[in-house]
């Protein structure tokens, strides 16, 4: 599809007292998908009043509590004065000089606790607005990289200097959907903004740390600021409530996209309609089937996700070489959606079927490229490596689709596989074994899950009896329903 002819996309809104989820369906396809319960709503963008409680300066970084289960983290560069030190070619001021245990300071989240991670800090702080993002303490004006037009770039810059107060100290980025604005839209964008900022600063002056000072927009609300563009067709609500909410919303921050949100209200349920709730459940698999029948595994652990690409069953080219390349060329679109759809970030490794002309690899990188360049978050690509794969990154700031719907495995502890019922039988067997030399009870009770117990009855009868004879004890079997099948116990009586 050339980059000038953009489909019509539309947004599906599911809304339900203890959860929001967003859709967007292109052709009835699923492109992205967003979730935000009301427990556990995500941090980025919030402003904080947080309190040090350590510093670190092996690590050059510290932990600042704000509130949250786990206290945060911010690292020396998130600092604004090392920036400034930074830019001006200085020498950065070490960390436990500008911080110390017990200070107050303003930050904001620019990362959601992950796993085990605290939210990581900045205190650089940054507010986005529909047409702007206002950096109260950078008297810079960005332009967003995605305005190509340099004469458009200028005029931009331009005319917002010309609207920006004479007292503003601060700066701010213009954002893509800034293009073709006029200057009324943007003067009330950069009103907007600074009101918010000085709500902020006079809650920082009367709260004590640590304080929230300012949160994000609901997910609904970030749909109309953040998702909301030409290619956007029809909003779709099914809550008479928030649908009435975002036209109050958009009404005077957005006033372009009223006429686009409409309420629901059909016999069917809204995600029914384009098929969303069982695209959720392929998205949490490992593995993607692609029409041609060659197929994707999508493994996503800590440091980086991999994706490989398999040809399965596709055997419909001219000749190998052909297979390959078509099999390729269909994961490289696959590729880009799963990307967008699971909301996968940090660092991605793609691992294509090896192809021998350089020609076809140019060809799966380019549409890689242009796959790509439909997703709003930042991401680099890099060429194929001299073991063919591509190594790319996309921009992390919110959990993953999979890290917000599902939990590790209780049964394999996240491992993606148990110990066999035999390998269990031979643990519980060295067990009592070492038991027996430790106590001297009249017996050894085994509990254990049914499968465990079957082999001890059947393969593994000859084995428990000649433990029995060795440790002159008696040896009892019992079925533990509610255990997995690696868990048990060994009772002396």
């Amino acid at each position: 599809m050339p980059p000038a002819i953009a489909q019509r996309e539309d947004i599906l809104i599911n809304v339900t007292p203890f959860e929001t989820r967003v859709a967007l369906v292109e052709q009835g396809s699923v492109q992205e998908l967003h979730v935000e319960r009301s427990i556990q709503r995500g941090h980025v963008g919030n402003i904080y009043l947080g309190r040090v409680v350590r510093v670190l300066p092996g690590m050059q970084s510290a932990f600042i509590d704000i509130g949250l289960e786990r206290a945060a983290f911010i690292h020396i560069a998130d600092l604004r004065e090392n920036r400034g030190e930074r830019s001006q070619g200085l020498t950065p001021t070490p960390i436990e000089k500008l911080l110390f245990e017990g200070q107050t300071i303003m930050v904001q989240v620019v990362k959601d606790p992950l796993g085990t991670k605290g939210a990581r800090l900045s205190t650089q702080i940054s507010m986005a607005g529909r047409m702007l993002v206002y950096l109260p303490h950078d008297p810079h004006i960005g332009i967003s990289q995605k305005i190509d037009a340099e004469s458009e770039r200028i005029q931009l810059r331009e005319r917002l200097q010309a609207l920006m107060p004479a007292d503003e100290k601060g700066g701010f980025i213009v954002r893509t959907q800034a293009e073709g604005a006029n200057d009324e839209e943007l003067s009330a964008d950069l009103e907007y903004l600074r009101k918010l900022w000085s709500s902020v600063q006079a809650a920082a002056r009367t709260q004590p740390a640590p304080a929230l000072l300012h949160q994000d927009l609901t997910l609904a609300q970030r749909v109309l600021r953040d998702m909301v563009g030409p290619t956007i067709g029809a909003i779709l609500v099914d809550s008479r409530t928030t649908s009435a909410a975002m036209l109050e919303w958009a009404r005077v921050y957005t006033p372009s996209v009223v006429d686009r949100i409409q309420h629901y209200s059909g016999d069917r349920p809204l995600f029914d309609t384009a098929n969303v709730d069982d695209e959720i459940a392929r998205a949490l698999s490992r593995r993607v089937d692609l029409k041609s029948g060659g197929y994707l595994i999508i493994d996503q652990t800590e440091a980086l996700t991999t994706v490989d690409v398999n040809t399965g069953g596709f055997v419909g080219g001219r000749n190998f070489d052909d297979t390959i390349f078509k099999t390729n060329l269909e994961a490289a679109q696959a590729i880009a959606r799963q990307l967008r759809l699971r909301n996968l970030g940090g660092i991605v490794i793609l691992d294509f079927i090896d192809m021998e002309e350089q020609e076809h690899r140019d060809t799966v990188l380019a549409e890689l490229k242009k796959a790509l360049s439909r997703d709003r978050t930042r991401m680099t690509v890099n060429g194929f490596t001299q073991l063919g794969l591509v190594e790319m990154t996309r921009k992390r700031t919110r959990d993953s689709l999979a890290h917000q719907l599902c939990e590790p495995c209780p049964m394999c502890e996240s491992r993606g596989n148990v110990r066999t019922p035999r390998t269990v039988c031979y643990e519980i067997l060295r067990e009592i074994l070492r038991e027996a030399r430790q106590f001297n009870p009249k017996e050894f009770r085994i509990l254990a899950s049914q499968d465990v117990v079957d082999l001890f009855l059947e393969e593994e009868s000859q084995h428990l009896a000649m433990l029995g004879d060795f440790v002159g004890k008696r040896v009892s079997l019992e079925v533990e329903s509610t255990y997995t099948q690696e868990k048990y116990d060994i009772i002396l009586v």
